[in-house]
């Protein structure tokens, strides 16, 4: 995963880690490491967090629980290039994240893709919850009737049930929070495929703290250990 890497792992991984953990700029990480004696441009650090973050995350999933079969379904804006931008995301009743999908389009189209994507991961869910967007329900119904159509074990399989509250939903307007704690110092995105690879992984540390990932010898390992597990 490092090889030819200048740099020691450590010290990339320890600069990704803080980075996506911590409300702390580049340059504040290119200060701290001069402090330990390394010598290592901001620019460095950014290439590093967006070359590493997506593979930290695709080793991560592997390890990942299973979730609950009730799900609550939202979106979030974010900024990049001075516009905004949208993070669907999705949790479990336990508050576990299902899925999340950068998008730069807020519609029917991206709806659905972000839906597919945690079907194929997840399988089917008993019941979503959502505000009252109307795109949301109608992205379900679709692809709640093609999976069903598609599918090749001859169940009656039942339709997931949509159920749309505002007030049901707070749940995840609530773990939106996290993400947005880390991303509003950023103020905003350079490009999107910048935001979207650092989204993720924000939102993998996010995972890591509510103890998603399953690892054998220890049941809970700090953020750091789990880290270190997934470089290795």
């Amino acid at each position: 995963m490092f090889k030819g890497r200048h740099f020691d792992r450590s010290v990339i991984v320890l600069c990704v880690r803080w980075y996506l953990a911590y409300n702390l700029s580049l340059r504040n990480l290119e200060e701290m490491m001069a402090e330990r004696g390394i010598s290592v441009d901001h620019a460095t650090i950014r290439r590093w967090i967006i070359r590493y973050s997506p593979e930290l995350l695709e080793r991560f999933n592997r390890r990942e629980r299973a979730v609950t079969g009730r799900w609550h379904i939202d979106e979030t804006y974010i900024k990049v290039r001075g516009s905004w931008m949208y993070l669907y995301r999705a949790i479990d009743s336990n508050g576990d994240t299902v899925e999340f999908w950068f998008s730069e389009r807020r519609n029917l189209t991206a709806a659905k893709r972000f839906l597919a994507r945690a079907l194929k991961r997840h399988g089917r869910p008993e019941r979503i919850v959502i505000d009252g967007s109307q795109t949301n329900r109608e992205a379900i119904v679709s692809c709640d009737t093609t999976d069903r159509l598609q599918d090749q074990t001859r169940q009656n399989l039942k339709p997931i049930r949509v159920r749309q509250s505002r007030y049901l939903n707070n749940r995840i307007e609530q773990d939106h929070r996290a993400i947005k704690r880390r991303v509003y110092p950023m103020l905003g995105f350079k490009s999107s495929n910048s935001a979207r690879a650092i989204l993720g992984g924000i939102e993998m540390v996010h995972m890591m703290r509510k103890q998603q990932g399953k690892y054998a010898r220890n049941p809970q390992p700090s953020l750091i250990e789990q880290f270190e597990l997934l470089a290795a």
